[in-house]
């Protein structure tokens, strides 16, 4: 009972019945039964849901709904009614900013198709992101401007391919999606080149950073780093790194060979360096010769500092002679020197021996043995007499007092070089040298046991300096002492220190040793000397086998050393004729290295094997600069050769092939004289720049040349694109089309050329299609105009076939026919004298008929298939195997058609149909 009566009192729109329920739905109110409506459209049967959505009207709840999962197929349809204007007042702006807020593409997708208003379609679009419904709104859209929108928001490769195949319904979208693809694959092309273009400039840039160095290194290498910089498109990550790896290389190539050749100008700085300096050596010791030669007298002091100059110039002399030899006349001038000196002190030494003798024989007058001593005193023509050689010959000239007046000048003169001398060993005690004082005062004691007796000053004088240096010899004792003391010490922890090695043993022992004979005899003392002594033959007895040792590996680094100069000698004797410069100089390098290398030698020996390598190496060094003079030499002819190639009536490309022969040969020769290769090779690379200048210009013309011809084909493909012809005789346009793009040609090959031949190509053929549809359409007019004299013949016909009375027909006033017409046209009239079977006329209507069907492209029945294929054949025969113009053959038809008769009228009731919709179709022309 309680179901029964909720049932009964229970509203309509929740019967059980859905029919009940549709009915309910279709009267409530939204304003005031908006929940009842809401359930309604929840409702399982899509009746009820439909009549309940349809009593709600705005589409702001509706969207509410949806939102809130009450979404079904019919609300969303309902929704898109509504937004779309197909049903309620809903004004655009509101339905514009409902649009904006909704995010699911499929109801974006209805409204950008089916909106009423271009703008809210347009609104609707711009929410759509996904591709595949921008597709579909470029090609199914109704409205162009939101296909050319939707269009423009395609951009990928893949999208823009299926636009370019599906959008049909619009040439200009599809033309656009074409050309946009086109401009996609060829930005994607010019990257790819880009790509490989660095790809092949960074494989050629890691090739030339591999090779060595040569006269066209650096030049290449700037040369591959312009282009690198000209390209356009940016390097990825992975490409610039390896750039940059590359021309790290490449200019650590590049400097080490200037740090070579650096090393080069220094060695040869140093080697005129040491030219000079040996020069000023040589110079200064032969004014110092030519000094005595013009000198009054000869001193003990002069020849006492000359023989220090010899000393201290042979010692330079060497130290120069093992890094560089010197020149030949240098060497001539040096030896030339020594031998002088070497015959003054000879001299010298001959009449140091014979002194004693000299001045017994001059106290005792006898000339003879004074005579026999000056002349084996044998002293040198040209050179100042020494003062007792002087007073020998003068005694043996003059008269003894007047040897008495020299006697008497020349104490004067020793009286005053004896004050000179005090004066120098005052200056010596003032500066705190004992050494050289002591001397200076042994040698004074000496000299003043030799003055007068007037001489009481300088004897004075000379007794003060002594106590002086007396007490300085007191104060160096004192501190000497400890000093002495001290190297004890240091020589007996050195005696008992085993942690050093044998080297720093030895230096540290001679450097004691060397400090303990500059305290000479300062302190000295018995028990110091014994401790020192013992501590040194203790270390020098712990030393013999490292110093045997040592000079054993001083004989084998002699031997090495003479080994080298007979290796080099040996190349010296019989040097190649084409030896290679740069071979030559790496010799010389590491025979340098290989000297320094084995060093020390046996003192004795170091100076004459020195000199013998030095030789050695200025005999190498002019090998090098001969052979490097012949490279110049072929060089500068290279250079001849290349100035009258840049003269030549050749080719650019003929030019510069040759140069970059001529280049590899200048590559094969090796280096000229350091100063001389660069000039010769600025040179050289100036005329190939030149050549090769003149060559990229004319690529660089033929180039522009063909982009020219490329452009002006484009503008012609793009030009007769935009052309439809309307009329048979625009054929004269699409030939001189041809005959312009015949002008153009030959094109340069690629992707470029292939995909403009393809596309005019296509173009071509379509307007030739055109314009043969248009022939035939125009034909197909001319056959209508003669529709009068077409019924006259068949008025004529009836009335032939009828047995009645007829006249020929004659041509209507105004109608102009062709002569193939007239021919046909009287053709007729004679046939109705003729009266062929009825039979054979209708066979010939049917064949033209087909024939027609043949040129129209419709179908035919099933049994006139075989006159089909007969009429196929016929066609290939009668035009020799090709397809004859369908215009033509259309006319042929058309006149076999009037030629036909007499044809009844029931035949041609039957006929005149498909023949009219046959002609019809013939008449269509293509899109444009």
């Amino acid at each position: 009972m309680p179901g029964l009566l909720r049932r009964l009192f229970s509203p309509r729109w929740q019967h059980s019945d859905s029919a009940v329920r549709r009915e309910a739905a279709a009267r409530l109110a939204f304003s005031s039964q908006r929940e009842a409506l809401e359930q309604l459209a929840q409702d399982p049967e899509p009746d009820v849901r439909l009549a309940a959505l349809q009593r709600i009207e705005d589409p702001e709840h509706l969207l509410a709904m949806r939102s809130k999962g009450q979404g079904s197929r019919e609300l969303d349809q309902h929704l898109c009614a509504l937004l779309c204007g197909r049903i309620g007042n809903i004004d655009l702006a509101r339905r514009q900013h409902m649009v904006g807020t909704i995010d699911d593409p499929e109801l974006l997708e209805v409204v950008a198709l089916q909106g009423d208003n271009q703008q809210l379609r347009l609104s609707a679009l711009q929410h759509i992101n996904e591709e595949s419904l921008l597709i579909r709104q470029a090609c199914d859209n109704s409205i162009a401007a939101i296909r050319h929108a939707a269009a423009k928001r395609i951009t990928s490769e893949e999208g823009l391919k299926i636009l370019a195949h599906s959008a049909r319904r619009d040439r200009h979208v599809m033309r656009d999606a074409r050309d946009r693809l086109n401009r996609l694959r060829a930005d994607a092309n010019a990257i790819q080149r880009a790509k490989e273009q660095r790809e092949s400039l960074l494989n050629a840039l890691e090739q030339h950073s591999k090779s060595t160095w040569e006269p066209l290194y650096a030049g290449r290498f700037r040369h591959l780093e312009r282009e690198w910089n000209k390209l356009a498109s940016l390097p990825d990550a992975s490409q610039e790194n390896r750039f940059q790896d590359a021309c790290l290389r490449c200019r650590k190539v590049i400097q080490d060979h200037e740090a070579q050749e650096h090393a080069l100008q220094s060695s040869q700085q140093q080697r005129e360096q040491a030219d000079q300096e040996r020069e000023a050596l040589v110079m200064v010791l032969e004014d110092s010769l030519q000094a005595l030669y013009q000198g009054e007298t000869l001193t003990d002091q002069d020849l006492a500092s000359l023989r220090s100059q010899k000393q201290i110039t042979a010692s330079r002399w060497q130290s120069l002679s093992e890094l560089h030899l010197a020149n030949e006349s240098l060497r001539q001038r040096y030896d030339t020197a020594l031998k002088t000196y070497d015959q003054i002190h000879q001299a010298y030494q001959r009449l140091y021996e014979h002194t004693d003798a000299l001045k017994a024989a001059i106290k005792e007058g006898n000339e003879d043995e004074l005579t026999t001593l000056v002349i084996a005193c044998d002293w040198p023509s040209g050179l100042p007499l020494d003062k007792r050689l002087a007073r020998a010959v003068h005694y043996l000239h003059l008269e003894r007092d007047l040897a008495q007046k020299e006697d008497d000048s020349e104490t004067e003169q020793r009286i005053e070089r004896f004050d000179a001398e005090l004066v120098r060993l005052e200056k010596l005690l003032d500066d705190g040298s004992f050494k050289g004082a002591s001397r200076l005062h042994q040698r004074l004691r000496h000299l003043s046991e030799h003055l007068p007796a007037s001489a009481e000053s300088q004897h004075a004088r000379l007794k003060r300096l002594g106590a002086r240096l007396a007490e300085l010899r007191d104060w160096r004792g004192f501190v000497a002492k400890p000093k002495r003391e001290q190297l004890c010490q240091a020589i007996e922890t050195l005696k008992q220190n085993t942690q050093l090695s044998e080297r720093d043993r030895d230096h540290r022992h001679r450097q004691l040793v060397k400090e303990w004979k500059a305290l000479g005899d300062a302190a000295a003392s018995r028990e110091h000397s014994e401790r020192f002594r013992t501590a040194s033959d203790h270390i020098r007895a712990t030393l013999e086998e490292w110093h045997e040792h040592q000079q054993q590996e001083r004989l084998r680094n002699l031997k090495e050393r003479e080994a080298l100069c007979e290796q080099l000698e040996a190349l010296l004797e019989q040097p190649a004729a084409q030896a290679d410069p740069d071979a030559l100089r790496l010799i010389r390098d590491q025979a340098r290295d290989r000297w320094h290398r084995t060093s020390p030698v046996p003192r004795d020996q170091a100076e004459s094997i020195g000199r013998r390598f030095g030789r050695i190496r200025h005999h190498l060094q002019a090998l090098i600069d001969r052979r490097a003079n012949e490279i110049a030499e072929a060089k500068r002819a290279l250079i001849e050769e290349i100035q009258t190639l840049s003269q030549a009536g050749l080719s650019a490309e003929q030019r510069a092939s040759r140069a970059k022969a001529l280049q590899q040969r200048w590559r094969e020769l090796g280096r000229a004289p350091k100063g001389e290769e660069q000039a010769l090779w600025r040179q050289f690379r100036h005329l190939c720049d030149r050549i090769f200048a003149d060559r990229d210009a004319k690529r660089d013309d033929k180039a522009q040349k063909t982009k020219e011809r490329l452009d002006q084909m484009q503008a012609l493909i793009d030009r007769l694109d935009a052309w439809q012809p309307t009329c048979s005789q625009d054929a004269s346009f699409l030939d001189q089309a041809l005959g312009e793009a015949q002008t153009l040609e030959p094109l340069p090959s690629g992707r470029r050329t292939e995909g403009m031949r393809k596309r005019w190509t296509g173009i071509v053929r379509a307007r030739r299609e055109r314009l043969e549809r248009i022939g035939v359409a125009e034909k197909v007019n001319r056959w209508r105009q003669l529709t009068p004299l077409i019924n006259a013949h068949l008025h004529a016909d009836n009335a032939a076939l009828s047995g009645q009375h007829h006249d020929d027909v004659e041509v209507p006033e105004g109608l102009d026919l062709s002569s193939a017409l007239l021919r046909a046209h009287n053709q007729r009239n004679a046939a109705r004298h003729h009266s062929p079977a009825e039979s054979d006329v209708a066979e010939r209507l049917t064949r033209l008929r087909v024939h027609l069907s043949l040129l129209a492209g419709g179908p035919v029945l099933h049994q006139e298939e075989p006159l089909r294929l007969a009429i196929q054949v016929e066609r290939l025969n009668d035009n020799r195997g090709q397809v004859p113009e369908r215009a033509d053959e259309l006319a042929s038809v058309l006149c076999e058609l009037l030629a036909t008769g007499p044809v009844s009228s029931g035949l041609w009731q039957r006929e005149v149909g498909e023949l009219d919709r046959l002609l019809d179709s013939l008449t269509q022309l293509p899109p444009p």
